[in-house]
């Protein structure tokens, strides 16, 4: 089945070009030029993938994003942005976004992190069905879920795949470098930093159980640390 991808954009030659290319590399493509009318779009369907424009007219690309979080923990997003700032991008992040890709872009670049995510949907398919335990917690991967005592929190693509990387080496020291290769597949500052905000994420919605830490290795990366 083709995957399917709801485009924002409000510039009428990027969005014709762009959608234009998706739909050359099989993709099925529903294309919004505001934020208010993919909003509804969005409500009405089921998407693969959204990429949304920054600056959008009636409702921005942020506002966007904080809906489609409430409603669903799931689909991928990557934001389309012209901003250049690190705080802006890291807004996103924080929003529920799962990558950037900033303006102007080529079309390979855009084309390898949509496939980034859709290669994820395979990874998912052949992941373990049974829960991870982590400590007193469940994690679902397949499903994006992380329990505990009957309380279940809804992951995001981005928090459950950084979840799994480090769940299936417990106890064991990852370098920042392996994590930003094999889940961004680019190791750069800008993922760097945006790494480290999903790791505080991971810490708080691991907090229920005392005995599990992320710990901070100085230089070198990370460990997911919790009782066999």
């Amino acid at each position: 089945m083709k995957a399917k991808i709801l485009y924002v954009e409000d510039d009428d030659s990027l969005s014709f070009i762009t959608k234009d290319q998706l739909e050359m590399e099989n993709y099925d493509v529903t294309h919004s030029a505001n934020g208010k009318d993919a909003w509804s779009v969005f409500k009405k369907g089921e998407f693969d993938l959204c990429l949304l424009d920054v600056m959008l007219p009636q409702l921005d690309g942020f506002e966007l994003a904080k809906k489609i979080r409430a409603v669903s923990k799931h689909v991928p997003i990557i934001f389309l942005t012209a901003k250049s700032m690190v705080e802006d991008k890291m807004e996103g992040f924080l929003l529920g976004g799962d990558d950037y890709v900033t303006k102007p872009y080529s079309f390979e670049e855009l084309k390898m992190r949509i496939e980034v995510f859709l290669r994820r949907r395979k990874i998912i398919e052949n992941a373990p069905k049974e829960a991870i335990i982590i400590g007193k917690y469940n994690f679902d991967y397949a499903n994006l879920d992380l329990s505990i005592n009957g309380s279940s929190k809804g992951l995001t693509q981005r928090e459950a795949d950084i979840l799994y990387y480090l769940a299936t080496r417990p106890n064991q020291v990852i370098r920042r470098s392996d994590i930003l290769e094999d889940i961004w597949g680019k190791d750069d500052y800008f993922y760097g930093r945006s790494l480290d905000v999903f790791i505080s994420r991971l810490r708080k919605y691991l907090n229920e159980d005392p005995e599990i830490t992320i710990e901070n290795v100085h230089s070198v990366g990370f460990k997911l640390n919790f009782p066999a």
